[in-house]
C-alpha cells in the first residue's frame, strides 16, 4: 500500500514540475522533445518505483527513420507508463478529451501533440482518426490501446475497428505490441500495486497492404499480440472483431 501511495504521488508531482517548467520553455523555444523526455521518464520511473521488471523483446522490429503506429493490450494502469516510454522515438497518444480540460496538464499535452479523442458520435471519431494523422505527418509514431478500455480480468479483448482507420487513414505499418504481467501488478479493480516481472513484445510490424484488408490487418494484429500473452490471457483476442 505505501509503495502505491509512493508512487502516485512521484507521478503527480513529477507531472507539475515538468509543466511547471516545460510548459513555459515549449512557449518560449517551439521545442518539445526535452520536455517529452523529462515527462516519459518519469513515467517510466514511477512503473520502476512499483516494483517493474521490465524485460523488452523485439526492439529490433522497429527501423530507424520509420513510423508506426503501435497497438498494445491494455489489462493495467501500468501499461502506458511502460509502454510508452520504451517505444523508441517521439510518440503521441489518443487521449480522452476531458483531461485536456485540466489545467496545465491540457497545456502541456497539446503543446506536446497528444490527440483528444472524442467517442461520443461518429464525426467527432473521424476527427480525431485525421488528427492523429496529420500528427504522425510530423513524423511521431502514434500508441493506440485497440481493446478500448482495460480489461478487467486481465484477458484479451476483442479489437475495436477505429484504430484501424487510422491505419488507412495514415498509410503507416502497425506494430503489435505484447505486455505482459502488468496485469498481475496492478489490476484493474485493486488499489495496490504488487511488484513483479514485466515483458514487452514489440512484434514485426505489419502493412495494410501485407494483411490484405483492414479485416485481415485486425485479425492479424490481434493474433500478434496475443501469441504472447501466457495462453488463459488470450481470450477472444482471435475471434472475429466487435462492430463499431
Amino acid at each position: 500500500m505505501i509503495r502505491t501511495v509512493l508512487v502516485m504521488i512521484w507521478w503527480g508531482v513529477w507531472t507539475v514540475l515538468n509543466g511547471l517548467w516545460g510548459i513555459p520553455y515549449m512557449f518560449i523555444t517551439k521545442h518539445v522533445e526535452p520536455l517529452y523526455r523529462a515527462a516519459v521518464w518519469g513515467a517510466l520511473m514511477g512503473a520502476k518505483m512499483a516494483g517493474a521488471k521490465i524485460t523488452i523483446v523485439g526492439l529490433e522490429n522497429i527501423q530507424p527513420g520509420q513510423h508506426y503506429i503501435f497497438m498494445s493490450n491494455h489489462v493495467s494502469n501500468m501499461d502506458p507508463p511502460i509502454v510508452i516510454p520504451l517505444i523508441p522515438g517521439r510518440t503521441s497518444v489518443l487521449v480522452k478529451k476531458e483531461l485536456f480540460r485540466i489545467p496545465l496538464l491540457g497545456t502541456a499535452m497539446k503543446l506536446a501533440q497528444l490527440v483528444p479523442v472524442d467517442r461520443s458520435n461518429r464525426e467527432a471519431a473521424v476527427a480525431s482518426i485525421r488528427a492523429a494523422s496529420d500528427v504522425m505527418q510530423h513524423g511521431l509514431h502514434m500508441a493506440v490501446f485497440p481493446e478500448g478500455t482495460r480489461s478487467s480480468d486481465g484477458k484479451m479483448r476483442p479489437l475495436k475497428k477505429g484504430p484501424f482507420y487510422l491505419v488507412e487513414e495514415s498509410g503507416a505499418a502497425v506494430i503489435p505490441v505484447t505486455i505482459a504481467g502488468s496485469y498481475e501488478m496492478w489490476p484493474k479493480h485493486r488499489f495496490a500495486i504488487t511488484p513483479g516481472p514485466v515483458t514487452l513484445t514489440f512484434h514485426p510490424p505489419i502493412t495494410l497492404a501485407q494483411a490484405g484488408g483492414r479485416e485481415a490487418l485486425m485479425q492479424a494484429v490481434s493474433t500478434a499480440i496475443a501469441s504472447a500473452l501466457p495462453e488463459d490471457q488470450r481470450g477472444a483476442s482471435v475471434e472475429a472483431p466487435e462492430p463499431d
